[in-house]
């Protein structure tokens, strides 16, 4: 039976939405696939993105009333713009090539600056590890937004980039795989002159460089250690906030050269204990003292420890205090699958709607947008930081096959989101485009821009 008629069946046609047919026509650009569902969420518009599907990490400027997408790649090596000035006509503008067999899934940027990731991949993504990669970062002038101008690059000397952030200014903080360390590390690099950066700073845990003893007590940890990044910076900028597995710091980086660990708290174990992935987001919320921390999903089909998605009180950054937990997200009425673990493919917290320092990206507020793989987007409402509560969901359709070599089902897998100042929701997944969506459901912010 389809799914859309299963939820009729339950009674739960006024709650939900159900995509049935594609969307096509004047006003649309590639039609909206059918077979989508969705609870306080309806689909706008749909980029096949030239058939470059999966695409992942993403950006947005806003330049002369026009708005443009900047994403990353997990199965084509480079970058791509999209102008979504009409949310229901997405229009590809340009597709950038990066190097070959060279992760560029990861980018931010901010003003005038785009900072591109580059890292070493493997066999298990796609790479050839008989041939060569790139490694580092490539810094971008976008002041003409469709033609970026390559600056110069950075390299690590060793395995690359993965999430960097940059809010602007002096700074960019890199997640580096550096020689002589064991995983990725912190890097702040200076970019003040885009054409010649140049390390500012690095702070590692005791016991990630090569032959280095683990420190005592909570920094004495044994399992895998890591950085994924990106790091979020206070808006006085002397305190930086990111998961560092095995758990959450918070850095004084007053002295830029010299960051001091303030506090940490730990969480794996007894949660899931995967290295970087471990603690793979945090999300201030600067002006409730709260941080959003998540693990990201690893092994498909659940078969690992807990992941978990949170709020942590950071009222005091010294001793940071676990204050609640997110729902686990549950399918919907009528689905072929008593829990999203067997539906395939990994199951779990991936990213939210990170780029809070653009101009153009909603602020937290009330909402956090959360990318959940197989569960597709998940959105909470934090009003009572205590009680978290889900209220809406889309799930893209079942693909036909899958669109890269992960995962091994052939599942939805939805990566990444972004939420403009408009409201628009944007969604990568693994197997499809790019899904512009909106979010109707309660607590929905006034839009800032139209």
């Amino acid at each position: 039976m389809h799914l859309a008629k299963r939820f009729m069946r339950h009674g739960f046609a006024a709650a939900f939405a159900f995509g049935v047919a594609g969307l096509a026509g004047p006003g649309y650009g590639d039609p909206i696939p059918p077979g989508w569902a969705a609870r306080n969420m309806e689909p706008v518009g749909y980029s096949a993105m030239g058939d470059r599907l999966g695409a992942f990490k993403m950006a947005i400027k806003k330049v002369n009333g026009r708005w443009y997408l900047y994403t990353g790649h997990l199965w084509h090596y480079g970058w791509s713009i999209v102008d979504v000035t009409d949310p229901k006509d997405p229009k590809l503008v340009k597709f950038i090539p990066g190097p070959d067999n060279t992760w560029t899934i990861q980018m931010t940027l901010h003003d005038n600056l785009m900072v591109t990731a580059l890292q070493k991949s493997s066999p298990a993504w796609g790479a050839d590890p008989n041939k060569p990669n790139d490694e580092g970062i490539l810094l971008w002038d976008i002041r003409d937004p469709v033609n970026p101008k390559q600056v110069s690059q950075w390299k690590t000397g060793a395995t690359g980039t993965h999430r960097n952030s940059y809010p602007g200014g002096k700074y960019a903080y890199l997640s580096a795989g550096m020689p002589g360390y064991n995983t990725n590390i912190l890097v702040v690099l200076d970019v003040s002159n885009p054409s010649q950066p140049k390390e500012a700073g690095r702070w590692s845990m005791p016991g990630q460089k090569d032959g280095e003893p683990h420190g005592n007590g909570s920094q004495g940890f044994q399992g895998p250690q890591g950085f994924h990044g990106p790091a979020t910076i206070s808006p006085d900028g002397k305190m930086a906030s990111m998961g560092y597995a095995p758990g959450v710091i918070n850095l004084d980086i007053g002295d830029i050269a010299h960051p001091k660990l303030i506090g940490e708290l730990d969480f794996s174990p007894p949660f899931l204990s995967a290295g970087s992935q471990s603690l793979h987001t945090v999300l201030p919320l600067w002006d409730r003292n709260l941080l959003f921390v998540s693990s990201e999903a690893s092994a498909e089909r659940c078969r690992e420890a807990l992941n978990f998605a949170g709020l942590i009180d950071n009222a005091d950054p010294a001793h940071p205090r676990l204050l609640s937990l997110f729902p686990l997200p549950v399918p919907p009425p009528g689905a072929p699958y008593k829990n999203f673990c067997e539906k395939g493919g990994r199951f779990g917290p991936h990213n939210v709607n990170q780029e809070i320092h653009l101009p153009d990206v909603e602020k937290p507020g009330n909402l956090i947008y959360l990318t959940y793989f197989t569960a597709g987007l998940r959105v909470f409402d934090i009003k009572d930081p205590v009680m978290p509560v889900e209220t809406g969901w889309f799930i893209p359709p079942q693909p036909a096959r899958n669109a890269g070599p992960l995962p091994k089902d052939v599942v939805t897998q939805t990566e990444d989101v972004l939420v403009d100042t408009r409201g628009y929701v944007y969604i990568t997944d693994k197997n499809w485009g790019l899904w512009i969506t909106r979010y109707t459901g309660p607590d929905q912010p006034a839009p800032t821009d139209r």
